[in-house]
């Protein structure tokens, strides 16, 4: 059974940049469907960016040009580079995959991915 575990949350100040890293171990995935969500207190989880099976990245609007998500298939690793971090993005953060391939539209739906990380905390403060 894969396991999915992340790293690299932390706190920083308005304009600094966090990569968060979701390792996958346990078994290996190929042309799969991978995202990243987050969800801040009180607040329903969130999509962010995700990598579909047919297509480039594609992100939120709010991360727009800020963050990158890439992926080293060779290490099992998921990325989300996060640039220019504003206090509204502070939230836990997971990362997702699932073996099933999945198109842009479904890369952003929760619904999509039967596998999860146990999340880690970005703050962002001044």
């Amino acid at each position: 059974q894969v396991h999915l575990s992340e790293s690299g949350g932390g706190s920083v100040q308005p304009g600094g940049s966090l990569r968060l890293s979701c390792v996958a171990s346990g078994d290996t995935f190929h042309n799969d469907c991978m995202g990243w969500f987050r969800q801040a207190p009180g607040q329903e989880r969130e999509w962010v960016a995700g990598i579909p099976s047919d297509d480039d990245a594609t992100y939120a609007e709010s991360v727009k040009g800020r963050f990158t998500i890439s992926e080293d298939s060779a290490e099992s690793t998921l990325y989300l580079e996060m640039n220019d971090l504003k206090p509204e993005d502070t939230a836990t953060y997971y990362c997702a995959r699932d073996y099933d391939p999945c198109s842009t539209p479904w890369v952003r739906r929760a619904t999509s991915y039967k596998n999860w990380g146990q999340g880690t905390r970005v703050t962002v403060s001044s």
